[in-house]
């Protein structure tokens, strides 16, 4: 049998990060599988931040970035040049992942040029299309032209079934997000090189923020950085970093409000290396990434999402996180709650990861090439993920 090849398309950080071990497991499959990966460059610095760090060298870089691009012109772009691309580098099947642009519309291209999509992060689903924005459009449009869908759980494995997705046509893996942590979280690390260097680690608890997402722009990130102003005055310990996202309507905001607050540290974006350390440094995160809700419980970190509705409900269910929305009164409230009942505390900082154990990757390419054989199931019930098998991968 000649070897299949499998085209990966990335187009922002969270999609390079997560993407990396696969990519690198199909590499180590070179006599069933040929590895080609795109880059469509969505959001262009942030991308190339981690490119380097997880070893990721695209065949083929769109550049499709362009300042205060809006959704119209960035989708009809992916489209217009993943066609192009397509042609060029003539793939058994594409592989996208997560909920973005570059995901939909690459997928898109894909379908209209006959060549079979494997979706990984299958099967997440809010119900609320206009919560997350677009993302959750994204899953529902892309999972319509997928062939083969990767889900991380047991639950997007049935979101996936509701919306009448052949049962043969899943396979549960894992998320890949923390194989990625797990391979990383070790390694040689030192914050002299970063815009750290000489933070206060000692000097008291350390809440993390992330925030960014396109609907809380204006009023309710306003809100958010309102709460953190009211944490600091409430806890003379607190010191809280918030690395600000590039977009510029997220850094008017938290800048205007923030900027030069006492044990309020506004930093770039950082790598994704110093953000594993920052996270295991951390006393508590406030987030609204999809990505920090999967990894948190790895670390043993109480996570409260900034989010009206999350799609990520696993660690709500095993009591690891809690969305707590916009709300200045109900993130002050919820954080005091943790930052003063140690009971209360320990209660969000135990059991197994049930978004993933390690081996997300290894499943999926061990999927494309039982695919690629022809083979039936895609993956033996008995090697898909099952919450109880990350016991063994946490965090000691």
């Amino acid at each position: 049998m000649s070897t299949r090849r499998i085209v990966t398309v990335i187009g922002t950080r969270p999609e390079a990060i997560k993407m990396a071990p696969v990519i690198r497991a199909i590499q180590e499959r070179r006599d069933e599988l040929e590895s080609v990966v795109i880059a469509t460059a969505q959001h262009r610095e942030m991308l190339d931040q981690v490119l380097g760090l997880l070893q990721i060298v695209p065949d083929l870089d769109l550049d499709l970035m362009r300042p205060d691009q809006s959704l119209t012109d960035l989708t009809a772009r992916v489209l217009r040049e993943m066609e192009k691309a397509l042609e060029k580098t003539q793939p058994d099947l594409l592989l996208v992942q997560g909920d973005t642009t570059t995901v939909f519309a690459g997928a898109l291209a894909a379908f209209y040029a006959g060549v079979p999509v494997g979706h990984v992060e299958a099967g997440l689903r809010s119900r609320d299309l206009r919560n997350p924005f677009p993302e959750e459009l994204n899953r529902h449009l892309t999972s319509v032209v997928t062939d083969i869908h990767f889900a991380p759980t047991e639950k997007a494995r049935r979101e996936l079934l509701r919306e009448a997705i052949p049962e043969e046509r899943i396979v549960v893996t894992g998320n890949t997000v923390v194989d990625a942590l797990l391979s990383l979280r070790n390694a040689p690390f030192s914050f002299d090189s970063t815009p750290l260097a000489d933070f206060p680690f000692e000097d008291g608890r350390l809440l993390l923020v992330t925030s960014h997402r396109r609907e809380s722009w204006g009023a309710q990130l306003e809100e958010i950085c309102l709460a953190l102003k009211d944490l600091t005055a409430l806890f003379s310990d607190l010191q809280v970093i918030y690395p600000v996202h590039l977009n510029p309507n997220v850094r008017r905001t938290v800048e205007g409000l923030l900027q030069g607050q006492e044990r309020i540290h506004l930093i770039p974006p950082v790598d994704y290396l110093t953000f594993i350390h920052l996270m295991q440094r951390s006393f508590l995160i406030l987030t609204d990434s999809g990505g920090v809700q999967e990894e948190a419980p790895s670390l043993r970190k109480p996570l409260l999402v900034l989010r009206k509705v999350t799609e990520r409900t696993e660690a709500l269910e095993s009591g690891q996180a809690k969305v707590v929305g916009t709300s200045r009164e109900s993130i002050v409230e919820e954080s005091a709650r943790l930052l003063t009942d140690p009971k209360a505390y320990r209660a969000m900082t135990t059991g197994p990861n049930p978004f993933g154990d390690g081996h997300a990757a290894e499943r999926i390419a061990e999927t494309l090439d039982r695919w690629a054989r022809g083979a039936l199931p895609l993956l033996e019930p008995e090697r898909q993920f099952h919450p109880q098998m990350a016991q063994a991968k946490r965090t000691r």
